[in-house]
């Protein structure tokens, strides 16, 4: 068996696209030459060499877009046709991504010029000069009111259909299925779970004296090399997976495929959101978000479209696109956009289930005269501001109160352009599940300028503190603090840190950048990522995995390690923790027989004993893990699943296709 799973590292070879060379290794077309341009030929081609050594890993050789947002045609036109060139100059100094302004000013001129130049800007006898007014007078795109090409009529989609489990699926899961989704659901309901997000599962077919038994029995490969940090479904033994592209049912048990439903976005591939995280299911059907806006029901039973809806208006013009699973309560599908550096103004809506029509919509950057909008410097700061969520929705269903993190506020680095607290970015956010309204928000990062995204609004929990049983939610981000608050009070109770933290009480573009410059802990990729933390009721603990992410001012990053730490939570005390060779991004899942699974950067699919942190399990998959690792019940029988694949090229981790495993005793 230990051979079948060593053939993901082969099939992942072999699918392996060798990614774009670098920009020197294609000609370059040299420019017209116009004697009343602001750029000379030789500044073009500083500006290309600098790109490509800093720039091009993340938008792509020829400007593309890869991992990050393209610098030419059409995405691009479409959103810097009426900026000029002073903004393009303000953005490139937020660059590379977390290293903000680690250049020299000439260096970042230079960038300028190159990327002006490969959007029709002609060339002259002097260089681009950095003084405001001067690039104030050059549009971005030549013209000045250049409208980007209309992308395609609309998505293209497919079924296959090769096993209806219509008969298996029935009309469920019920709204008082979901509702009492708990630890003694066997099946996994959620992308966390269940409502609160806890992720805590009772089964104990699978121990500590056992766990080193478990063997891989099944595996689904989705043939899709895109980053893969879903999180799956599992109801009445099937399993629904959701990646970029493409929506699969498998058995959970055999990985039987039963159909698999695909999918062309109306944007191109080099758009920024290359992934999915999950889906969610009710009543007999799948709900799931698209990276170009759309909002898609299936039938659960046989794959099929009930109905699509453009939800997000134009994703290349700052509607944004879906990354994170919807959640959904009787028959209001409530989701939010990602892509805060993609030029969106964020927000959060419900639709109707039944039809797509929309209910409400709260904005988390305030519009003019909603409350907020005065810690923002003026309108045209909040226009495209960030704030989207990307992080998982919980729900306290007794109260009807969904909550929500948060992400960063843009530009990310340069405070200068949005003096003042910039609510709600960083922050947890309470709204009324059915009018949207505002009930209550705890703000971690003010005025933000390190890229401090809130990831986590889960998991929502009871326990006793100070001698009274208190009800509580975990807030956590990229800043890599756990903070507990009071869901009554709205009180943070205390707060732990759970990845190194230094220098982050200083704006990233004041900190000194000479001699060798200054360490940043967490970095831009550090922290508390998509995946957070998880709750055991047995041992009072709650689970957390980080990324222990550094950034040098002068240089991109730092070597990356990670650190998985069990918080007792009735005092805030660290009871356990451990250190990890490479950031841990994949999810947590700890169980009533007191293990704790999670997976690495490195392709290991770990058990750790919950009460003292003791590793008692290791397998290698073969390729990245950073989405989930639920474990549930078919027939009986415990079951722990792992998403292995591709990690977004800046975590620096080998590249894997998109696969499913599934794990049981023997």
């Amino acid at each position: 068996m230990r051979n079948l799973i060593g053939g993901i590292v082969l099939l992942a070879a072999a699918l392996w696209i060798a990614a774009p060379a670098t920009a020197q290794n294609h000609p370059s077309q040299d420019p017209v030459v116009d004697t009343s341009a602001p750029m000379t030929i030789a500044q073009v081609r500083r500006g290309e060499e600098l790109y490509a050594g800093k720039c091009a890993n993340c938008h792509g050789a020829k400007l593309e877009g890869k991992t990050s947002t393209p610098l030419t045609g059409p995405v691009f036109a479409g959103k810097w046709t009426d900026q000029t060139a002073k903004d393009l100059f303000a953005r490139t100094r937020t660059m590379p991504y977390g290293a903000a302004n680690s250049l020299s000013q000439t260096q970042y001129i230079d960038l300028t010029a190159f990327i002006l130049s490969r959007n029709g800007a002609a060339t002259g006898a002097g260089d681009l000069s950095a003084d405001p007014k001067a690039l104030a007078m050059i549009n971005v795109i030549p013209g000045g009111g250049a409208t980007a090409a209309k992308a395609d009529a609309g998505p293209v989609s497919k079924t296959t259909t090769i096993r209806a489990i219509s008969d298996i699926i029935g009309s469920g899961p019920t709204q008082d299925e979901l509702t009492a989704a708990g630890p003694k659901t066997t099946d996994w309901l959620f992308t966390n779970h269940d409502y609160q997000g806890q992720r805590f599962v009772d089964l104990d077919q699978i121990t500590p004296a056992n766990v080193a038994g478990l063997r891989p029995v099944c595996m689904y490969q989705l043939g899709d090399m895109n980053p893969f940090p879903n999180n799956p479904l599992i109801y009445k033994g099937q399993m629904f997976i959701t990646s970029r592209d493409a929506t699969i049912s498998i058995d959970a048990a055999t990985c039987r495929v039963n159909w698999r439903y695909d999918r062309k976005s109306r944007v191109p591939a080099s758009y920024g959101l290359k992934m999915n995280r999950g889906a969610a299911i009710k009543d007999g059907k799948l709900i799931f978000g698209t990276h170009d806006g759309f909002l898609i029901v299936l039938d659960a039973g046989t794959g099929k479209e009930i109905w699509v809806r453009d939800v997000s208006g134009d994703p290349q013009n700052g509607g944004g696109g879906f990354t994170q699973a919807p959640i959904v309560y009787d028959d209001l599908i409530v989701i939010a956009p990602a892509g805060s550096e993609l030029d969106v103004k964020g927000w959060i809506g419900a639709f109707k289930l039944s039809t797509g029509e929309p209910v409400w919509r709260f904005n988390t950057i305030p519009d003019d005269n909603e409350p907020g909008a005065d810690t923002w410097p003026s309108h045209e700061a909040r226009a495209h501001a960030g704030g989207s969520v990307w992080g998982t929705l919980t729900l306290d269903v007794a109260k009807g109160q969904v909550f929500l993190p948060v992400s960063n506020p843009t530009p990310d680095f340069d405070g200068d352009a949005r003096k003042g607290d910039n609510l709600y970015t960083c922050s947890i956010v309470v709204l009324d599940l059915h009018t949207g309204k505002l009930v209550w928000y705890y703000q971690v990062t003010p005025h933000d300028t390190h890229d401090y995204d809130l990831t986590q609004a889960s998991p929502q929990f009871s326990a006793t503190i100070d001698g009274k049983m208190r009800n509580l939610v975990v807030a956590a981000g990229k800043e890599g603090t756990v903070h507990v608050l009071d869901r009554d009070t709205h009180k943070q109770l205390y707060e732990v840190p759970v990845t190194t933290r230094q220098n982050t009480d200083k704006p990233w573009i004041a900190i000194d950048t000479t001699k060798g410059g200054e360490r940043v802990c967490p970095g831009a990729i550090g922290g508390v990522q998509w995946n957070g933390p998880a709750w055991n009721p047995d041992t009072g603990m709650l689970y957390v995995n980080a990324a222990d992410f550094c950034a040098i001012t002068k240089d991109p990053t730092e070597k990356s390690t990670g650190w998985l730490t069990a918080i007792d939570a009735a005092n805030g005390k660290i009871a356990w923790k451990n250190s990890m060779t490479r950031p841990i991004l994949a999810a947590v899942t700890p169980t009533s027989a007191g293990l704790v699974f999670t997976g690495e950067l490195t392709g290991d699919f770990d058990a750790f004993d919950a009460k003292d942190g003791k590793k008692l399990y290791s397998f290698n998959v073969g390729g990245p893990i950073t989405g989930g690792v639920p474990t549930y019940a078919v027939a009986g029988k415990q079951y722990v699943a792992v998403m292995s694949g591709a990690a977004n090229s800046f975590w620096r981790a080998a590249p894997g296709s998109s696969t499913v495993i599934v794990f049981a005793l023997p």
